[in-house]
């Protein structure tokens, strides 16, 4: 059932915020303003993935801003007590960079992992839902062997699976398209429009300005990187 405007919520809000991450040769400046409701989308054109990082963990309550305020579903990440903000995570799926697998744990554990960890949801509802999603992507189901046993395409396809399972509030990708084929695109959007009109708020990061153009991935907002600023722009 699609999400009407009056139901909508606001998702992430971000005040006045100023990120910095301190690496070895540099430091990394973010200065960003937004909001973003349930059912919208916004893709961020940012070249460097260390950026994007550093903006997916202080979406997710992983980093405090140096300065301003990051709300998640209204609540100050700052102020929230170590259980609280772990809790409240479970309503975010994400697709790191890294990957971030577990090869002690099937592929099919590694994305059952976080909503067994952080829901009261059965694993056969679970695995339900993650055997629809995986459908929706492209593969006949959902892989059960050791992740280091499976292609880089088919690893990126069960990272969506994660990211998505359990109907996320937020949802964070990162580089998503990094090594994915033409069909797998046009099928994370649709399975991305699907969460969408479920309610959920969705940011993309990409470091390919032929992506962040693309007319057919049907944002609400886009926003690229002016100095330090994300801002804002049209295409």
């Amino acid at each position: 059932m699609t999400v009407g405007i009056e139901e909508r919520r606001i998702v992430l809000r971000f005040k006045d915020v100023v990120l910095m991450a301190y690496h070895k040769d540099s430091t990394e400046i973010l200065e960003v303003n937004m909001k973003l409701l349930g059912g919208e989308l916004a893709l961020f054109l940012l070249d460097d993935l260390q950026r994007a990082s550093l903006f997916a963990d202080a979406c997710a309550g992983l980093v405090h801003p140096t300065r301003g305020t990051a709300y998640f579903l209204g609540k100050d990440w700052s102020q929230l007590s170590p259980d609280t903000a772990n809790a409240l995570r479970g309503r975010i799926g994400r697709v790191l960079t890294t990957g971030n697998w577990l090869n002690q744990l099937s592929l099919l554990e590694n994305i059952l992992l976080p909503q067994l960890h952080h829901t009261l949801s059965s694993i056969d509802d679970l695995r339900s839902e993650a055997v629809q999603l995986a459908k929706k992507l492209g593969l006949p189901g959902v892989p059960i062997g050791a992740p280091r046993d499976f292609i880089t395409t088919d690893l990126q396809r069960a990272a969506y699976i994660r990211a998505f399972l359990g109907h996320p509030s937020l949802v964070l990708l990162e580089n998503v398209t990094a090594g994915a084929c033409s069909e797998m695109i046009s099928a994370l959007i649709n399975v991305i429009r699907n969460a969408r009109d479920h309610g959920a708020a969705v940011i993309w990061f990409t470091p390919e300005e032929g992506i962040w153009r693309d007319q057919s991935i049907p944002t609400t907002y886009r926003y690229r990187l002016v100095g330090h600023k994300l801002m804002e722009l049209t295409k």
